[in-house]
């Protein structure tokens, strides 16, 4: 063990050494010289526990007092803060999700920053050395991108098997939407194109994101459409190359009713998939509408199962809804009359028809909406004996966790537009955004706060950086931790 000597000669000098006991003999290990005044010992004392410290790689066991302290921090310099703690608390998170077995340091640091503070690539490599002291090259990034384009089904099979062991996940459910992405340009290519936006950006080229989610709203895998691709068109092939690449037995998908048509329908069945879809009513004939509205008669909470050509059609009747669909209804109404009256705003609305040039109230649809005031469908393989109406209900109802998730990737992980112009730097910039979105889904379960207040929380607890004038060695002091973030750290365990 070292130890520090004071070897006092006269009233006004004393030196300081570092020693060790070998054999019951003193060895002197170094001499870091003699002081004459106060300040020169104190500075050579400092020397000597920076010795020991390099080179036993151990720091005092015991803190300083307050008056020894105030003095060392007259010896340093402040020269900025990072946010070691958020990096650390991260960087745990991903490996518990086990991205760090499949990615390497560059792709993971790419993860956190996505999270902390989205950004171009060659701002998110800046920003890691800002924030976390993280330093890469650009031309590292550019050298590793094309390898990490393989890890997408190494990134699904990784979320799948966490799924499993955190969530009890067995492929029973899974809830299936789609959205769009869209690019700051008017250039389309194979791969960018024009088509409904659902951002309404229906000028600018985009890509169509079909996403699935447990129903916890845990992301387990994704897929990249062209643009122009008819959302119906996607959930077959992705749900039976899901299937086949897991090799999963029971299956049921939840989705909007955008995915629902007699062919998706016959593809599902001849699949043997089963599905919980939203159900348009409006565009069903008169003769079941009618047979839809005689049999819920408004009776609130009442549910109906009828047979048809697309599964079993249930339906409900909800005096909440009906007030809110009438509220609405009488507001379109209400529109169309004053673009009626008015010949200057001669548009179409929804309850318009043209009459030759002349537009005019659309009776037929307005008494056809009316009947379906307050009324919900949806449609289902499932017989009522494995699952019960109401089940059916309640489980497309949690479809809004999918919708959650789009608005997290879309919000907090600033997922658009996007600035990349070629295929392959789409792609691994939707890599990247998955896998954030997981990381950031795992962070809210468990917390139940979202992630843009995780961070905020997180960043509180920030590094000091300090340079010693002396030694002109760096030393860092963390900030206390807040009695909100203790409780976030319990729920980890850490």
């Amino acid at each position: 063990m070292y130890k520090i000597r004071q070897i006092k000669y006269t009233a006004n000098s004393v030196s300081i050494q570092v020693y060790k006991i070998e054999n019951r003999k003193r060895v002197i290990v170094c001499h870091l010289g003699t002081a004459r005044t106060d300040q020169e010992k104190l500075d050579l004392l400092t020397k000597a526990k920076q010795f020991i410290e390099k080179a036993t790689k151990q720091i005092e066991l015991f803190e300083q007092d307050a008056s020894k302290q105030v003095l060392i921090l007259d010896q340093t310099e402040f020269i900025g803060v990072r946010y070691m703690f958020l990096y650390e608390f991260l960087f745990r998170i991903i490996a518990e999700v086990g991205f760090d077995k499949i990615a390497d340091q560059l792709l993971l640091d790419l993860i956190v920053i996505r999270m902390v503070e989205p950004s171009s690539k060659h701002r998110s490599i800046e920003l890691l050395e800002e924030y976390f002291g993280k330093t890469h090259r650009r031309q590292q990034y550019y050298d590793l991108a094309p390898e990490w384009l393989k890890l997408k089904l190494q990134a699904e099979t990784t979320t799948i098997e966490y799924a499993k062991k955190s969530y009890s996940f067995n492929f029973d459910l899974l809830f299936y939407d789609v959205t769009t992405l869209y690019f700051e340009t008017f250039e389309e290519d194979e791969l960018r194109k024009n088509g409904f936006s659902k951002d309404n950006k229906s000028q600018q080229p985009q890509i169509l994101i079909a996403l699935m989610v447990t129903k916890e709203g845990f992301p387990i895998a994704y897929e990249v459409y062209p643009g122009n691709t008819f959302e119906g068109h996607t959930i077959v092939p992705l749900i039976k190359k899901f299937i086949a690449q897991n090799g999963v037995k029971n299956f049921t998908v939840i989705a909007d009713a955008a995915m629902i048509s007699n062919e998706n329908v016959l593809n599902l069945k001849q699949n043997n998939i089963d599905y919980i879809v939203g159900a348009r009513l409006g565009n069903l004939n008169d003769k079941l509408i009618t047979q839809i509205s005689t049999a819920l008669s408004g009776t609130d909470k009442k549910i109906i199962r009828i047979k048809t050509d697309k599964g079993y059609l249930i339906c409900n009747f909800s005096s909440l809804r009906y007030r809110k669909d009438k509220h609405e209804m009488n507001k379109q109404v209400e529109r169309a009359k004053k673009v009626i009256n008015n010949p200057s705003k001669n548009k179409k609305l929804k309850f318009t028809k043209s009459n030759g040039e002349v537009l005019e109230l659309n009776q037929q649809l307005i008494e056809k909406a009316n009947r379906l005031l307050g009324i919900k469908g949806y449609y289902t393989s499932h017989e009522e004996n494995t699952l019960d109406n109401q089940t059916i209900i309640d489980r497309y109802h949690e479809l809004y966790k999918i919708e959650k998730a789009f608005r997290m990737s879309k919000s907090d992980l600033k997922t658009r537009p996007i600035f990349h112009y070629k295929e392959d730097p789409i792609k691994l910039h939707l890599l990247i955004c998955f896998m954030a979105l997981v990381v950031s889904k795992q962070i809210e379960l468990k917390t139940e706060i979202s992630i843009k207040n995780f961070i905020h929380e997180c960043k509180k607890v920030t590094d000091a950086r300090l340079i010693n004038k002396i030694t002109r060695q760096e030393v860092t002091i963390r900030a206390n931790y807040t009695a909100k973030l203790e409780a976030i750290k319990a729920k980890f365990a850490c």
